[in-house]
């Protein structure tokens, strides 16, 4: 836990020291984020704070990984810089979203080649299309996420704090999860120094994607040999549940407006709602946060639980957000209030 602990310092003391670097870069280059109708801040703000988040989380695990674990970080490492480079693009000079989804998609395949796939199924080729599904929709996720000061790098940090702990309750203890957890949970922690509302960078593309990829590859590798994967394949999802559910309410919300999720942006994820009901942008991140966390001590407990009580739990979170998003779909549809529609 020594080791877990160092390289999560050194990772918040690179980013912490990288993330103003990072803007200024992003000044002198044009990286920046104009304000359009869809953003909720009013002056231009730089990105490029993820190649902060980057450097920390590789510098971390470079310096003070253990070498027994580095031949299987290098597949995951490739692919994360792959996705981060394809959202660098983006953020310079943008990119459509085939090109996103073709990036993310041979990131995905990466990680396939390097031996990190979904095992729940006989089938290798099946686990394999698991494996693709998984990780371009929890990269899409956290990217869909990076709505508000504060919003994806926070539910990042809280969702890498639970697989830091998932890592270390099961025996034998995953120095691989648990070290590469840490590395983002300095890291992110580091760029919220600067990211909390009001922001003075954003992560961008770099970051979301880089986050989101990692977060997935974390997923996959985490094991339960304290129980059955009948009940383990749930908990990923319930630490992973805050991006999850605001992507389900985002395409919910478009599909019912007859509109491309993917093409089309708008004020419609769960914290423009919050904000929208009455919260001030703070409150509605923290929300989400508590949220965030709330779902992880779930899946906490889904580790030591029977099947019958784990599906039990598990099925009524599901209807818990599936109610959450019929309920917010009536009072404020589109991030609009009903009594202001």
């Amino acid at each position: 836990m020594i080791q877990i602990a160092l390289i999560a310092l050194v990772a918040l003391t690179f980013s912490i020291v990288a993330t103003p670097l990072a803007r200024r870069v992003a000044l002198r280059a044009g990286v920046v984020s104009v304000p359009r109708t869809r953003d909720i801040h009013v002056a231009p703000v730089p990105l490029l704070g993820g190649a902060a988040i980057y450097l920390g989380f590789m510098t971390a695990l470079l310096l003070l990984g253990n070498r027994t674990y580095i031949r299987e970080l290098v597949a995951i490492l490739i692919g994360a810089t792959l996705i981060s480079l394809f959202g660098l693009a983006d953020d310079r000079w943008g990119l459509g979203p085939v090109a996103k989804l073709g990036g993310q998609a041979l990131a995905a395949v990466v990680l396939l080649v390097g031996g990190t796939t979904v095992q729940l199924f006989p089938l290798d080729w099946l686990n394999w299309a698991i494996t693709v599904v998984w990780v371009v929709g929890i990269t899409n996720a956290v990217n869909f996420l990076d709505n508000m000061d504060g919003l994806s790098g926070g539910v990042a940090t809280v969702a890498a704090a639970f697989f830091v702990l998932l890592a270390a309750m099961n025996e034998p203890r995953q120095v691989l999860v648990g070290a590469m957890a840490a590395a983002l949970l300095g890291a992110c922690v580091g760029f919220l120094r600067y990211n909390l509302n009001p922001a003075t960078i954003f992560m961008g593309d770099t970051g979301s994607l880089f986050i989101g990829f990692i977060l997935a590859a974390l997923a996959i590798k985490l094991r339960f040999l304290s129980n059955i994967p009948l009940v383990t394949w749930m908990v990923p999802l319930c630490v992973l549940a805050m991006p999850i559910f605001d992507t389900c309410l985002v395409f919910v919300a478009r599909l019912r407006r007859g509109v491309n999720p993917f093409t089309t942006a708008g004020k419609d994820h769960l914290s423009h709602r919050l904000h929208a009901l009455g919260m001030t942008k703070r409150e509605a991140v923290l929300t989400c946060y508590l949220i965030a966390g709330s779902c992880g001590l779930v899946g906490v407990y889904l580790t030591q639980a029977r099947p019958l009580e784990a599906y039990v739990v598990a099925g009524a979170l599901a209807v818990t957000g599936a109610a959450c998003i019929v309920w917010l779909e009536r009072v404020c549809p589109s991030g609009v209030p009903r009594r202001q529609v």
